[in-house]
Formats: C-alpha cells, sequence, structure tokens
C-alpha cells in the first residue's frame, strides 16, 4: 500500500468562519439574575459604569471568576463592555430589567394581598 503525503505547510484563511461556527452565546436575564454575584455586580454598576478591576476587588473570587460572571451578564444583555486602554469598563444595561419587571407585573397582586394579610394578623396580635 502506497504511503500518502499530505502537505499542512500552507496557511488556511479563518477570517469569517469564526462568526458561523462560534456564534454569540447567548444567557437569559433569569439565569443571569439567579446568581447573587451577578446581582451584586448589577447593583454596583448603577451607580455608573466600573472598570472590571474595580468591580473584582468588590468580591473575594478571583478576577478570572468576576470576568466569567461579567461575561454572563454580557450574554444576557445586562451589561455592555468598553475598552478604554487596558482597562475594560462596564456599563449597566437596564432594558433587560424592564421586560423582567414587565413580565412579573401580573403577579404583584398576589404579593400584595398576602402582605396585607400578614400585616392584619400581625395588627391583631399585637392589639
Amino acid at each position: 500500500m502506497p504511503f500518502l503525503a499530505l502537505d499542512v505547510s500552507g496557511e488556511v484563511d479563518m477570517s469569517g468562519i469564526s462568526d458561523v461556527l462560534l456564534p454569540t452565546v447567548t444567557t437569559d436575564v433569569f439565569s443571569a439574575l439567579a446568581n447573587p454575584v451577578r446581582r451584586q455586580l448589577l447593583d454596583s454598576l448603577r451607580e455608573g459604569p466600573r472598570a472590571a478591576g474595580e468591580l473584582a476587588g468588590q468580591f473575594s473570587l478571583s478576577r478570572p471568576a468576576v470576568s466569567e460572571h461579567l461575561q454572563v451578564l454580557r450574554g444576557a444583555g445586562l451589561v455592555r463592555e468598553e475598552p478604554r486602554g487596558r482597562h475594560r469598563y462596564y456599563h449597566l444595561q437596564p432594558q433587560p430589567l424592564a421586560e423582567v419587571g414587565q413580565w412579573l407585573h401580573p403577579y404583584e397582586h398576589f404579593w400584595r394581598e398576602r402582605l396585607r394579610s400578614l400585616r392584619d394578623v400581625l395588627d391583631e396580635e399585637l392589639s
């Protein structure tokens, strides 16, 4: 059986392929909000844009761990990243949170009713 030689010395142009092979990973907002670290990151960003290092300094996690949380938030559209020189700044993107609020709105009356009932019970016990 003859030996076949394969020439692999040439370069392959992969430009444009990565978008097809590696689609942008998106996370649903509810999954992103399920983690307390990510909720704290969003709370920090309510005060304005923050550098990744500054955000990481608020946690007892490694910087790569905080970066992973920020990537999840980016995938859910809750933050956007702005490179400034060697630093990356993160900005809150509140639009997806408004969508969550709209989804939760019909359920508010259940909580209000329960809180009223709790108030009534407490008022009776304290009287």
